[in-house]
């Protein structure tokens, strides 16, 4: 079989969605979708008012383009794989594109003359049917946290989707076990903001189809078992100016006590918008079981310096390594929107000039300095987002209503479910 490209977008609800077209097409540099995805839910329910999906109005096409340099080797057989931004039929940028919400952050920082760099930390459960055809957990009960061999993962199922992301040129940080056994990390190291979140999406995607060509479903929600603890998408990020050199260092030293301007109001808009990013960056129902006190999720509205209980965290490594870690998001967001929102929520505080305000002292158990956290549950958080004009501003008004309308209905749908009937709505999703 001749190479085929799978041409692929990431929707609203983080989905992947695409078409396979044939070897005759990988020299076309576009294709066409219902805009109207932006109108269906989990449940393959389609919402007649979902805010421009333009349901009501025919159910028109929307356009997907990509450059033939982002076209890539695929995991696939005989397969290429391409991701691109999507246009309406007038060739105005969509609104709705989430890609393009990153592409309007990154150009933001630029107008600064500072570019972005990323580094996202993924978290991930594994599951395997039972003989009644329920999930069930990874049976695999020597893992620990940093566990590595046989013991962590009998099947050495991350043994192959190591090997298959060298192949195919990712560049891997590391890939352990987490806290919680079958829960995994998986690590890509810093790149230029869009190429970092193309490669984390392409390899989240690949890792999740290697994983089911085994009988595992890697599941990235962030709770999927209510007595153990949850999953994010830890998203690390530095600026490189335009001398080429790191930003948001101060010296060779790092940690707090070496913050320059820079870091001080990327801070400051984190902590400001807090609430608000919780809409855009946890935006499941599941993202408020594992956003709770004491639970190391990013729920405190707080930064800190080497600590893992506080919600941005400031390396301890200086110069080129020098970076902040935003630790609320999971991996139900659209990681090029949570992205965004975080670059955004920081520009915001540091073009503000924002005050920072004091370290958190507190051990993030039985003391906490910080008096607020993120909303109990789905839709107070969407009520928080909504009330944060700037940030909407910031990473696009009618994206950002969007969301609101869909969470709405997604937290009508889900608020009276269960943990176990949570993880069936979801789980082959995300």
């Amino acid at each position: 079989m001749s190479d085929r490209l799978r041409a692929l977008f990431i929707d609203h609800l983080s989905i992947p969605r695409g078409k396979y077209l044939p070897g005759s097409k990988i020299g076309d540099n576009d294709t066409r979708f219902a805009r109207a995805t932006f109108g269906v839910h989990y449940d393959r329910d389609l919402l007649l008012e979902a805010p421009h999906a333009m349901v009501r109005e025919g159910m028109p096409d929307m356009e997907l383009r990509w450059r033939a340099d982002d076209i890539r080797d695929s995991w696939e057989p005989a397969t290429k794989v391409v991701l691109g931004d999507l246009y309406d039929t007038d060739g105005a940028p969509l609104p709705l594109c989430p890609r393009g919400a990153l592409k309007r952050a990154i150009a933001d920082w630029q107008k600064l003359g500072l570019t972005p760099k990323v580094g996202i930390e993924l978290e991930a459960y594994a599951f395997q049917g039972d003989e009644n055809g329920r999930l069930r957990p990874y049976d695999a009960p020597g893992g620990v946290v940093y566990g590595t061999g046989p013991f962590s993962d009998p099947m050495r199922m991350n043994d192959l989707i190591w090997r298959k992301a060298e192949e195919l040129g990712f560049t891997l940080d590391m890939i352990t076990a987490e806290y919680d056994s079958p829960q995994f990390e998986y690590t890509l190291t810093f790149d230029d903001a869009l190429k970092a979140v193309d490669d984390i999406v392409l390899f989240r995607l690949m890792a999740r189809e290697i994983a089911l060509d085994h009988g595992i479903i890697l599941t990235f929600l962030p709770k999927p078992i209510a007595e153990t603890g949850g999953s994010g998408m830890h998203i690390n990020f530095s600026f490189v100016d335009e001398n080429g050199q790191n930003a948001l260092a101060s010296g060779l030293q790092g940690g707090p006590d070496h913050l320059n301007d820079l870091s001080r109001g990327c801070l400051a808009g984190l902590v400001e918008h807090h609430k608000g990013l919780a809409g855009l960056v946890a935006p499941t129902t599941s993202s408020y079981l594992r956003l709770q006190p004491a639970s190391l999720s990013g729920y405190w509205q707080n930064w800190g310096g080497d600590h893992r209980a506080v919600t941005t965290r400031v390396s301890c490594e200086g110069g080129a390594k020098a970076r902040l870690e935003h630790r609320m998001a999971d991996a139900s967001a659209n990681p090029y929107t949570a992205t965004a929102a975080v670059l955004q929520a920081a520009r915001l505080g540091f073009e503000g000039k924002l005050p920072l305000p004091p370290i958190e002292t507190g051990d993030g158990f039985d003391k906490t300095d910080a008096k607020h956290g993120t909303a109990p549950n789905l839709r107070a958080a969407m009520r928080d987002l909504q009330a944060d004009t700037a940030l909407t501003q910031a990473v696009g008004p009618e994206l950002v209503e969007h969301q609101l309308f869909m969470k709405e209905r997604e937290y009508r749908k889900t608020r009276d479910l269960e943990p176990n009937a949570l993880l069936d709505f979801y789980v082959w999703f995300i």
